[in-house]
């Protein structure tokens, strides 16, 4: 096979995991700016109440994904194998895994949510008002909690289909419940119709109702199409999962890649809250700027999604040589796709933030930080793109090392030195811990060039 024909073999069996993962990611972004203009439309105190809940939530969300991802590099070279009892055994592993770390995250939530929101409020010379802020976070939370467990639910069935190749369920159900979302956003925000006036808490609502109903669509079609997807048959006949498959998801996928997800969304979180010392206004302007931004990052996350599997199921089908061809292409194809989407976010950096009822100041950091994250890209591209190939051969440690080591030893202190002790703008500190990020990449080249990650790590458990 010639090297044109193996690329575009490599980059079809991508595509076919990742435009169903973009579209319904794509969508859900979309709606998610939608929905944040709308709060925004409320007031200044409100998108910030909210923003600053979602930025501690989204902790809540890596960490999920993290538990799940660690039995997922098993589940996705299970699939490669043709391995249904393995698929089913890892399934069990995420579902108790996850609802474990959901019970958690509530209890976190309902006895330490009033002095985490706090560590977000600062005075502005805007004169915004932090208590009508803090009020409008709790009361956005206090709703939010409600939806974890079925959100969480979600994500151990949708990740499941989608590392045995079925992406387009979990796109499907993601559409409607995107849909659901941003017509009860409009009804209960506003109270339109019959409906009251609802503010941050219809907001909730609609979320809630929405992650309600995507993951009813993804459970229930699963459960009927048993005989296409035979791990699910009898996967609840017992929570049994077999002591050496255990300690061994446990010690080489959850264990690590957990800590690594927790501590990396901890030190995003971290990260705006060393920008947020700067005043409420740089919140609202980070809030509209990660809002536009995730717009357009869904195509190399879900591009990432699409290396992961690919990568896995050869690995779990013994194909190291196809593996190791297939890497390096597949993550120069993700900086492709970044230095375009990058270029076209910058064009329209300075629309976004124009739909917002708030202050000229918020408007300006956000079309800057949209800017700075726009020459970002590529390098954020490259990075998740290896990542997740030496994640899918099992190399958690390294991962971990990689991720979530460079952020809290390099990225987190150089923002909170920067910002806490220099005079620097607020886009020159946020440009310099994004920047630094490039040493990540010189790194991450290193170890797939190395080919370290190369490894079966279900024939190794066989063993």
């Amino acid at each position: 096979m010639s090297r044109s024909a193996g690329n575009q073999r490599f980059l079809k069996r991508t595509l076919l995991i990742a435009v169903p993962v973009m579209i319904q990611n794509l969508i859900t972004n979309f709606v998610a700016l939608i929905d944040n203009i709308m709060v925004g439309r409320v007031g200044t105190e409100e998108m910030s109440g909210v923003a600053i809940v979602n930025q501690l939530l989204f902790v809540f969300n890596i960490t999920i994904f993290g538990v799940i991802s660690g039995a997922g590099i098993f589940c996705a070279q299970f699939f490669g194998k043709a391995d249904h009892t393995g698929v089913r055994h890892t399934f069990r592993f995420k579902f108790i895994s996850a609802m474990l770390v959901t019970v958690l995250g509530i209890l976190l939530f309902v006895l330490a949510g009033d002095p985490l929101i706090r560590l977000y409020l600062h005075e502005t010379e805007e004169g915004l008002d932090l208590e009508a802020t803090f009020g409008f976070a709790k009361e956005y939370l206090a709703v939010m909690l409600i939806g974890l467990i079925p959100f969480s639910l979600e994500q151990v069935y949708a990740g499941t289909l989608r590392e045995g190749g079925i992406a387009l369920p979990p796109m499907v159900a993601g559409i409607i419940a995107v849909l659901v979302n941003t017509i009860c956003n409009a009804l209960l925000i506003f109270g339109i119709g019959p409906f009251p006036v609802m503010g941050v808490r219809g907001a909730a609502i609609a979320t809630v109702l929405a992650r309600c109903i995507q993951c009813a669509i993804v459970v229930i079609w699963t459960h009927l199409h048993r005989e296409k997807l035979p791990f699910i048959q009898g996967a609840y006949r017992s929570l049994h999962i077999p002591k050496e498959l255990r300690n061994r998801i446990f010690i080489k996928g959850l264990l690590p890649l957990t800590a690594n997800e927790c501590l990396w969304s901890a030190g995003v979180a971290m990260l705006a809250q060393c920008y947020s010392v700067r005043g409420l206004d740089v919140v609202a302007g980070l809030n509209i700027s990660n809002t536009v931004v995730n717009l357009f990052n869904v195509l190399y996350i879900a591009f990432g999604s699409g290396v992961s599997v690919v990568i896995g199921q050869l690995l779990g089908a013994n194909d190291l040589a196809g593996a190791k061809k297939a890497a390096p292409r597949l993550i120069w194809c993700a900086a492709g796709i970044c230095v375009v989407v990058g270029g076209i976010m910058a064009c329209f950096a300075g629309i976004f933030p124009m739909a917002y009822n708030t202050t000229d100041a918020v408007r300006q950091l956000a079309t800057q930080f949209i800017l700075v994250s726009a020459v970002i890209m590529p390098i954020h591209g490259l990075l998740h793109a290896m990542y997740f190939t030496l994640r899918a051969g099992g190399k958690t440690i390294i991962t971990f090392l990689f991720d979530c080591g460079f952020s809290w030893g390099v990225t987190v202190p150089v923002a909170f030195v920067l910002s806490h002790y220099t005079a620097m703008p607020i886009i020159g500190v946020y440009a310099c811990a994004q920047g630094v990020e490039l040493v990540k990449v010189i790194i991450g080249w290193v170890l797939i060039h190395k080919g370290v990650w190369l490894s079966n790590i279900v024939t190794e458990n066989a063993q």
